[in-house]
This record gives structure tokens, C-alpha cells and sequence, in this order.
């Protein structure tokens, strides 16, 4: 008997509290949501794309993706979510959730490359083990790609500094 530690082993943790059902039922859960969202988009063809047909496209494939990380959490044993190491389940949710909040509330008066970088630095908080030189190299690559993908390459009308 060990005092404290957790002695299930990865093949020992229920199904339904393996990282990867939960992940794969989280994907399905927002494909569907996107999917009822976009329901009145005009879809088009693949020649004349409508509104609605690259997010429905998007939320296809990220429903399959939820499919395929549930099998993989059924057939190979994964990590629990519940462990005793971590002081709070909530704690990731609600940290990547107000980093999407901090992203969609400062984007339009701080602009995407401050907006990136807040939405990288909230978002790293969720972790335990997070380490600085990671962080900032992923918000470096975030940031590129952001302003590369949907400024430059997409056209939009975003902000990339603020306007003092």
C-alpha cells in the first residue's frame, strides 16, 4: 500500500478519464457546435465556395480527428485526468478559456501580434511545468504564422500593432 500516490496504472484508468477520450469527445463536441452554427451558410461547390463551405469542411475534419484520438484512447492506455499531482482539473480549462477571452477582447484596440502573444502567455499558465524559453518561442511561431496566414495571406482587415 504506498501512502498517497496514485497507484493506477495507465492500463488500469477508466475509459471514460483517459486525456484522449476526452480530447476526441471535446473535438466532436466543438465540430458539432461549428457544424449547427454554419447550418444557414451556403455551402457551394468545391469550384465556387459559398460561406459556409471551408468552416463546415473545417468542422468535418475536426470531428474525425475527435474519432480517431477516441479510438487511439480506447486501444492504447493513456494518462488519467484526474491525478494527484495537480492541484485543480479546472485549472487548464479555465486558463485556456480566458486566454481566448484575452485574444478576442484585445485583438481589435492591441492588434493580433500583442492580442497572440497575451492569448500564448494566458494559455501557458494552464500548465504546470511551463518553461519560459518554450513559451516565447511558441508565441514567436504563433505570431508569424498568424499575421503571415490571415494579414498577408487571407487579406484581412486586422490590426497587427496598435494605433497610438
Amino acid at each position: 500500500m504506498s501512502l498517497g500516490m496514485n497507484t493506477n496504472t495507465p492500463s488500469q484508468v477508466p475509459f471514460h478519464l483517459r486525456k484522449n477520450v476526452l480530447a476526441g469527445l471535446m473535438f466532436i463536441a466543438v465540430a458539432a457546435l461549428g457544424l449547427f452554427l454554419s447550418r444557414n451558410y451556403p455551402v457551394g461547390t468545391a469550384l465556387r465556395m459559398g460561406t459556409g463551405y471551408v468552416p463546415r469542411l473545417l468542422c468535418w475534419v475536426l470531428g474525425a480527428l475527435g474519432v480517431v484520438t477516441i479510438v487511439q484512447g480506447l486501444l492504447v492506455p493513456g494518462e488519467s485526468v484526474v491525478s494527484e499531482e495537480s492541484s485543480s482539473p479546472l485549472r487548464p480549462i479555465a486558463f485556456v478559456t480566458l486566454s481566448i477571452l484575452v485574444f478576442a477582447f484585445s485583438i481589435e484596440t492591441l492588434g493580433v501580434v500583442i492580442a497572440t502573444a497575451f492569448l500564448v502567455i494566458v494559455g501557458a499558465l494552464a500548465g504546470r511545468d511551463m518553461r519560459p524559453l518554450e513559451v516565447a518561442l511558441t508565441g514567436v511561431i504563433l505570431i508569424v504564422l498568424t499575421v503571415a496566414t490571415f494579414v498577408w495571406g487571407l487579406g484581412l482587415t486586422i490590426p497587427i500593432w496598435p494605433e497610438w
